[in-house]
C-alpha cells in the first residue's frame, strides 16, 4: 500500500501545479488575445479535471481488498484515464471550434511580448512535472499516474510549438500562422486523447498486455530451474498497480507438498525481485505425465524417468499461453 499513497501524494501536487498554471495561461491569454494561447489554456482546463478525477480514482485505488472487491480497488485507475481520455478528446474538439469561429470573426492577436513569457514559464514547469509524474508512475505500474505524466508532457509540447508560432509572428506579423498553430494543436491533443481512452479501456477490458507477459516469460525462462518442467495457461491480469499471475507449473509428480511448495516460493521471488511486491500470484501445480513430459523434462537426476530427454523446450510468449502441458510429438 506504501505505492499506492505515494502515488495518490504525487496526483495531489499535480492537482495544485494545474490550477496554478491554467490561471497564468488565462492571464497570458488576456494579455495577449492569442487564439493559440487560448488553445493551450483550454487545454490545461483539461488538466485540472483530470488531475482531480485521477486523484480521486487513486484515493479509492489505494483501498485494501473487501468483501465487495475481494481483488481491490485498482480498477478506478483505469475508469480516471478513460475520463482523461475523454476529456482531452473534448478538449481538442472545443480548440478547433474555437479556431473556425475566430477564423470567422477575424481576431486580432495583440502584444504578445507581454504573455510570451508567461507561457514559457509554464511549458518549463509542466515538462518537469511531467517527467516526475511518469517516472513515478512507471516505477509503480500506475496507469492514472502514467496518464497525468503523458498529458503535462503533451501539453508542454505544444505549449513550445506555440511559443515557436508566437515568435514568428512577432517577428513577421503574419497573423494567420496563430490559427495554424491552434488546428494543429487541436488535431494532436484529439489524437493523444485517443490512445489515452484506448489504454485506460484496454485494461477495463482486462485486454492481454503482450509487452508485460512477454518480460516476465523471459525472465523465467533465463533463471529456470530444472523441477519446472513445464508452464502454460499463463495470465497476467491489472487492477491499477497491482498485477495478478494466474498460470499452471508442472514440476515432477513424486513432490510432495513442502517440496512443492518450496518451488513454488522461488517462482513467486523471481517475479516479485523484477517486478516488485505489487503482485498477487495463482499458481497452479500440476504433476507431470510420463513419458510425454520426459521428452521436455531437463531433470537429469529423475530415477523415475521413462523416456530419453528429446529437446528443451524454450518458454516463449506463444507458448507459455496454451492452456495444455507440453511434449515433444512422436
Amino acid at each position: 500500500m506504501d505505492k499506492a499513497k505515494q502515488n495518490y501524494n504525487v496526483q495531489k501536487w499535480i492537482c495544485g501545479l494545474s490550477v496554478v498554471l491554467f490561471i497564468a495561461k488565462l492571464v497570458a491569454w488576456y494579455l495577449t488575445n492569442s487564439l493559440a494561447i487560448l488553445s493551450d489554456a483550454l487545454e490545461s482546463i483539461v488538466n485540472v479535471m483530470a488531475g482531480f478525477i485521477g486523484l480521486f480514482s487513486l484515493y479509492v485505488a489505494a483501498k485494501p481488498s473487501d468483501t465487495d472487491h475481494p481483488y481491490g480497488h485498482g480498477k478506478a485507475e483505469f475508469i480516471s484515464a478513460a475520463a482523461e481520455g475523454a476529456l482531452i478528446i473534448g478538449a481538442g474538439i472545443l480548440i478547433l471550434y474555437q479556431t473556425v469561429q475566430s477564423y470567422l470573426q477575424k481576431t486580432v492577436v495583440g502584444e504578445l511580448d507581454t504573455g510570451l513569457s508567461l507561457v514559457v514559464a509554464t511549458a518549463i514547469v509542466n515538462y518537469v512535472a511531467g517527467f516526475i509524474c511518469l517516472r513515478i508512475g512507471r516505477k509503480n505500474n500506475s496507469l492514472a499516474l502514467q496518464s497525468s505524466g503523458k498529458h503535462l508532457q503533451i501539453d508542454t509540447y505544444t505549449t513550445i510549438g506555440i511559443v515557436f508560432g508566437l515568435v514568428i509572428i512577432l517577428f513577421t506579423k503574419i497573423y494567420w500562422i496563430d490559427k495554424l498553430i491552434a488546428l494543429c494543436v487541436g488535431i494532436m491533443v484529439i489524437y493523444n486523447g485517443y490512445r489515452i481512452l484506448r489504454k485506460s479501456l484496454a485494461g477495463i477490458m482486462d485486454e492481454a498486455d503482450m509487452k508485460l507477459l512477454n518480460q516476465i516469460v523471459v525472465l523465467l525462462d533465463a533463471h529456470r530451474r530444472e523441477n519446472w518442467i513445464d508452464i502454460h495457461n499463463f495470465r497476467v491480469i491489472k487492477y491499477g498497480s497491482l498485477l495478478h499471475v494466474d498460470c499452471h507449473l508442472t514440476l515432477p509428480w513424486y513432490f510432495n507438498l513442502k517440496e512443492a511448495q518450496v518451488e513454488l516460493d522461488v517462482f513467486s521471488d523471481l517475479i516479485k525481485s523484477q517486478f516488485g511486491d505489487a503482485l498477487e500470484m495463482f499458481v497452479h501445480t500440476d504433476d507431470c505425465r510420463p513419458p510425454q513430459s520426459c521428452t521436455i523434462c531437463t531433470k537429469m537426476d529423475c530415477k523415475v524417468r521413462q523416456h530419453a530427454l528429446k529437446q528443451k523446450l524454450e518458454w516463449t510468449l506463444e507458448n507459455i499461453l496454451v492452456n495444455k502441458q507440453h511434449s515433444i510429438p512422436g
